[in-house]
């Protein structure tokens, strides 16, 4: 029930089958080779088609960088996360130069996730918890605090069901995984 914390700077970025960009996955859970839920943070660096997942959920956000279009919809950094069927795998196009992007990918039938912004109290609760922060802060459960620093994700298995908060500044989302 303790958190771990991943900082992005810690993780080695992998490039792109397409060479438009790269990707430095900070979990995929339960086992890389073999994930129901993976998070990671993406460099886009040139126009190009996403990779299709078939069966999958995916939850987009741009951190950094002037935007991209996705579909018809132009995601911006402090947008909501676009949430579509990752098996479309959909044309990007950067609106102004390169972008940093939050991607959150989950397996349809492989239990239930939920996200919510992190700006308010965390009321989400399962098996898995996690919260992704742009710009650092400090996340509190029950009496304890620990600091987050930017571009980092701390996650904890069967938290304790204790109050749970974050404060800082910029993007950062509770995310929850249940079997439910």
């Amino acid at each position: 029930m303790s958190w771990s914390i991943v900082k992005l700077e810690n993780v080695a970025p992998q490039r792109w089958k397409n060479g438009g960009g790269w990707t430095r996955e900070l979990l995929a859970w339960p086992h890389p080779a073999d994930w129901m839920l993976r998070v990671s943070v993406a460099d886009i660096e040139a126009d190009g088609p996403f990779s299709a997942f078939p069966g999958v959920d995916r939850w987009f956000g741009v951190l950094s960088g002037q935007g991209v279009r996705l579909y018809e919809y132009e995601v911006r950094p402090g947008d909501e996360l676009l949430h579509f069927d990752g098996s479309l795998g959909p044309d990007c196009e950067l609106l102004d130069g390169p972008t940093r992007d939050f991607n959150l990918m989950h397996r349809r039938g492989a239990g239930r996730v939920r996200v919510q912004d992190a700006s308010k109290p965390c009321e989400l609760h399962g098996e898995l918890l996690m919260l992704f922060t742009a710009a650092g802060g400090v996340m509190q459960h029950g009496g304890r605090k620990h600091k987050l620093p930017a571009l980092s994700m701390a996650w904890c298995m069967q938290p304790a069901g204790q109050g749970l908060s974050f404060q800082g500044q910029g993007a950062a989302w509770w995310i929850c995984w249940s079997a439910e």
